[in-house]
């Protein structure tokens, strides 16, 4: 590449001088360094990339570029699920992405408090000072479980569930408000309302299905010597995917 007889380099003031797209050289560059690959969600130069990839002597590099599949942002699906019922509020959240169900799994916490019937009026909202932490429930590790607002159990003790979402401080205990506060929480992340529906019209179940572009996990390549070849021979990359 630096023997003379190529015309995009040339030596001006003992510097080597590349004529080819300086742009598209920060992601080359990238790669050499890092040997990885992760491009912007709105990336659409795959084929120049690819040619200049080609040109660097990259072809490793050059055969994932030619499966853009592999690096095109993809369509996350996220559905919540709220159900009203007198003084209850049932969530219950579905992610095409397992990922962003943990993230969510560990903002929400939802808190629980008793008392005695008789302590209570109308007028009058348990303390917040001695909550206890109840777990989510997780049916699958799609989706998460939780719900807030008022019930009696047995022994005639009302039992009071209240719902936090990070980094929001507050305990919410009105259903209304907490999902709310989720669908706040999920368009800061990204996420854009699509639809909403009524999923089931006797119990009025309502669904709000949210949509966003999630960037490619970044593509790693492992470098193995060629059983074949010593010293300086080239060296044979295979990519992996690298979870997060």
């Amino acid at each position: 590449m630096l023997n003379g007889n190529d015309h995009e380099f040339r030596l001006v003031n003992g510097q080597f001088f590349v004529d080819r797209d300086g742009t598209l050289f920060n992601y080359i560059l990238d790669f050499l360094r890092t040997l990885q690959v992760s491009l912007p969600t709105d990336f659409s130069d795959y084929q120049r990339l690819q040619r200049e990839a080609d040109f660097y002597e990259l072809h490793s590099l050059a055969e994932l570029l030619n499966q853009e599949n592999l690096l095109k942002p993809r369509p996350e699906i996220l559905e919540v699920r709220f159900l009203l019922q007198e003084t209850q509020a049932f969530f219950r959240v579905f992610g095409s992405c397992s990922n962003t169900i943990e993230v969510l799994a560990g903002w929400v916490t939802m808190f629980t408090e008793q008392s005695l019937r008789w302590k209570w009026s109308n007028d009058t909202f348990p303390s917040l000072k001695q909550l206890t932490p109840l777990p989510l429930e997780r049916p699958s590790h799609h989706d998460l479980v939780f719900q807030c607002g008022t019930d009696y159990s047995a022994g005639d003790q009302l039992v009071a569930r209240y719902v936090s979402i990070k980094p929001d401080p507050r305990k919410l205990i009105n259903g209304t408000n907490v999902l709310g506060l989720l669908v706040d929480t999920l368009l800061k992340e990204g996420f854009h309302l699509v639809s909403t529906r009524t999923v089931s019209t006797e119990e009025k179940v309502e669904c709000y299905s949210f949509e966003r572009l999630k960037r490619p996990e970044a593509l790693v390549f492992h470098a193995k010597e060629s059983q074949e070849n010593t010293g300086g021979a080239p060296r044979k990359l295979t990519t992996v995917q690298k979870r997060k």
